[in-house]
């Protein structure tokens, strides 16, 4: 059954068929050829994956950011964080990696803050004269901080399939790792900056004080605020703070930047609906693939087997680093938590690691899969956005590709960068 399961999963995905489909397929032809098994199962698992109410809150993350989108957002915190740190060397990468760690607090997708954000930010940046390349390069980079820094779509799929781990503490378990990317790739630009003399450019920078656009941006700025703040206080779960988001999200839209217009919202939930279904839909196909994976005790073979290996814990580590990289370049994340953290997560509880740094680890190695060829998800958007060809695009990238290992490297063997957020606000998982 496990070898039926795996031949046609890999295949379907050699020729090009959409994860979601490849998985459901390759579950129902492991079931179709596994005697006693009824086609029905497929079909429950399908549903029962779905049966969650904090995945309610999927909808309303993505919701709220597209809310705020439409309410001038994305213009208010380029407009702050280029006036912020524009006019130093290389500062419109600068205000590239602050714009996208802004968004990040609102999006919760990687793809959602290359696609728009990133697309303006390139421009911006392509007429400042940097490289084009160079220039997606880095929106692509930097788009990962997306399903770190909390609201993250990820870290809620996580916690349904780890029930060793909440949703408020990975939240909290994101904020630093999130911010030491961000600061590894402003080093990674500024030293590129200064070879290549990308200077700023007065006349692509909002004139307006400092204090006047930091005033602008507040509201958006408090939204993560708002979310982690409530959750903590106890005002409300992760689910309800996501309505609350959206809540917050028509408000500000609509009355305080006064560009939310009502004939948007159709457009709007269109756009919601439709991400909204990919997502669910890689989440019920995940559980089809899960749960017959369970039932061939795939799981359980592969503990054993690197259980019998008596490996340390940094050990472990280290495998777990190289299997999830390697898994990363074909998988994408949310269908990659849903497969392997069944199977990795009772070896990191019997080899006694703490569960949130453990699902950090997962969760940004998983997540670099995006931006590492030949399959990376983020390399396509930023290409189709930037007009950029791939080859180019990747060259660009060795830098901060070595930037981003050495952040996973100093993440996985300090597990204090992870928990010491959690920790003190009192969230042991």
């Amino acid at each position: 059954m496990s070898a039926i399961l795996g031949a046609v999963f890999i295949g379907l995905m050699v020729i090009g068929t959409p994860i979601a489909f490849a998985m459901l397929i390759a579950g129902l032809v492991a079931v179709w050829l596994k005697p006693g098994l009824p086609a029905l199962v497929v079909v429950q698992n399908l549903f029962s994956g779905l049966d969650s109410f904090p995945l309610l809150a999927i909808p309303f993350f993505i919701l709220a950011a597209e809310l705020m989108s439409g309410g001038a957002l994305t213009d208010v915190l380029l407009k702050f964080a280029a006036r912020l740190v524009g006019r130093r060397r290389g500062g419109l990468g600068h205000a590239n990696i602050l714009t996208l760690t802004f968004f990040s607090g609102i999006s919760g997708s990687a793809l959602a803050d290359a696609a728009g954000p990133g697309a303006m930010l390139i421009r911006m940046m392509r007429q400042a004269g940097y490289k084009d390349a160079y220039a997606a390069a880095l929106t692509a980079s930097t788009a990962i901080v997306g399903p770190i820094i909390p609201p993250s779509i990820i870290m809620i799929i996580y916690a349904l399939t780890d029930n060793s781990v909440t949703v408020t503490g990975l939240f909290l378990a994101g904020v630093v790792p999130g911010l030491l990317i961000a600061l590894a790739l402003a080093i990674v630009n500024h030293m590129v900056s200064v070879r290549r003399d990308y200077r700023s450019r007065a006349d692509l920078l909002d004139p307006s004080p400092l204090l006047r656009l930091f005033w602008r941006a507040l509201p958006a700025l408090l939204l993560p605020f708002i979310i982690l703040g409530g959750i903590h206080l106890g005002i409300f779960t992760p689910t309800e703070a996501s309505a609350a988001a959206v809540l917050y999200a028509l408000l500000v839209g609509r009355f305080v930047y006064g560009t939310l217009k009502f004939s948007m919202l159709p457009d709007i939930l269109f756009r919601t609906a439709l991400m909204t279904a990919s997502i669910l839909f890689i989440v019920a196909t995940s559980a089809v693939f899960a749960w017959v994976l369970t039932v061939g005790q795939i799981p359980q073979q592969v503990a054993g087997w690197i259980a019998g290996m008596h490996l340390e814990p940094w050990q472990l580590l280290l495998a777990v680093n190289v299997l999830l990289l390697i898994v990363g370049i074909f998988i994408e994340p949310l269908p990659g938590v849903m497969i392997m953290v069944p199977i990795l997560g009772p070896l990191a509880d019997a080899a006694g690691l703490n569960p949130l740094h453990f699902a950090i680890v997962v969760i940004v190695n998983l997540t670099l899969g995006m931006v590492t060829p030949p399959v990376g998800g983020l390399l396509f958007v930023t290409s189709i956005v930037s007009g950029v060809k791939m080859g180019p695009m990747v060259r660009e990238m060795k830098p901060m590709l070595l930037a981003l290992l050495a952040v996973l490297l100093l993440l996985t063997y300090v597990p204090a960068l992870s928990t010491w957020l959690p920790g003190v606000l009192g969230y042991r998982n």
